[in-house]
């Protein structure tokens, strides 16, 4: 059963670019595209929708007061952690504040891996991100962010059989429920060369999402992580309609390190074209360090310069 009008917008849309046969990503909707004005005059405004973590809401009282916060520092949502959620106090939370949840982070996937060696593990990862699906469909959100694993696992090749099997047995779960399986990229040396410099594609997280081969599965797009290893821009043109769901946090490759959403050398003009250009309408979680109320706000307008909300 789909949950709400974005999963249904997700699963007509991402079914028909699966339908268009030989269609190469991200150019199944070029042809009905808008001319775009100069990069750093296009404008996302009324495209995307921002949240956050809830581990980023550092105010004081009960969860309705921290959901009141991020919906005061001008949020559309709020993503929760799951399956360790407490239901029945996340859906007071969302009826007294009226802030959504649009999605959860799968709360054990970097100690309890998909791409584990032992079979027991794997279980538990599985019997994790399921729970985590039931969870957040039970408080309305349509999506649980995903790591699939770790490098250290194994070879590319093992962690990629192991990982595929595994998060494959999720799926029928998330149709049932109509909750969005979305894979975070992350430094996890998985799908991209940790040492490798900046000229890296998304080829590998193209092949991935296309072998789980579900319009149940794909990314919630992390523009700041990769920054180091790619232009972010080209990533998003070849994952194209792959991308459910963003996250960003800023990255400085001159220092070599993260940074505040405003900070760093990201080429946010390019990022906000390729979105323009692959037809993008959806949520961008902000994950950064978060705070009380007045660093929450100055967060939100920080997503709003970086995608021109206003």
């Amino acid at each position: 059963m789909l949950n709400g009008t974005s999963s249904r917008r997700s699963f007509f849309r991402t079914g028909a670019a699966i339908a268009a046969a030989g269609t190469a990503a991200g150019n199944w909707n070029a042809a009905t595209a808008a001319p775009l004005p100069e990069a750093d005059d296009v404008s996302l405004k009324g495209r995307m929708w921002k949240t956050l973590k809830i581990g980023m809401v550092r105010v004081d009282g009960s969860l309705a007061d921290k959901f009141a916060a991020a919906k005061q520092a001008g949020f559309d949502g709020i993503e929760m952690n799951a399956p360790a959620l407490d239901v029945a106090e996340t859906k007071a939370a969302i009826a007294k504040t009226g802030l959504p949840v649009d999605g959860s982070v799968n709360s054990s996937h970097w100690q309890v891996r998909h791409t584990d060696p032992d079979a027991e593990v794997r279980k538990q990862a599985l019997d994790s991100l399921t729970q985590a699906i039931r969870d957040t469909h039970a408080v309305g959100g349509h999506s649980v962010l995903l790591v699939v694993g770790h490098g250290k696992d194994g070879s590319e090749a093992e962690i990629r059989e192991r990982s595929l099997e595994n998060i494959g047995k999720a799926i029928p779960v998330a149709a049932q429920y109509g909750v969005q399986i979305v894979i975070e990229n992350v430094w996890n040396h998985f799908l991209y060369d940790h040492e490798g410099d900046h000229t890296q594609t998304a080829d590998k997280f193209v092949s991935y999402v296309d072998d789980l081969n579900s319009p149940w599965v794909g990314m919630q797009f992390d523009i700041g992580n990769h920054w180091k290893y790619g232009s972010m821009g080209d990533w998003l043109r070849q994952l194209g309609r792959r991308v459910m769901k963003l996250d960003i946090k800023g990255f400085s490759r001159a220092e070599g390190k993260f940074t505040r959403i405003s900070e760093g050398d990201i080429d946010y003009a390019d990022v906000r074209r390729a979105l323009h250009e692959i037809d993008f309408y959806g949520w961008v979680a902000a994950e950064v360090g978060g705070g009380p109320l007045e660093e929450l706000q100055r967060i939100s307008g920080e997503l709003d310069d970086a995608f021109k909300l206003v």
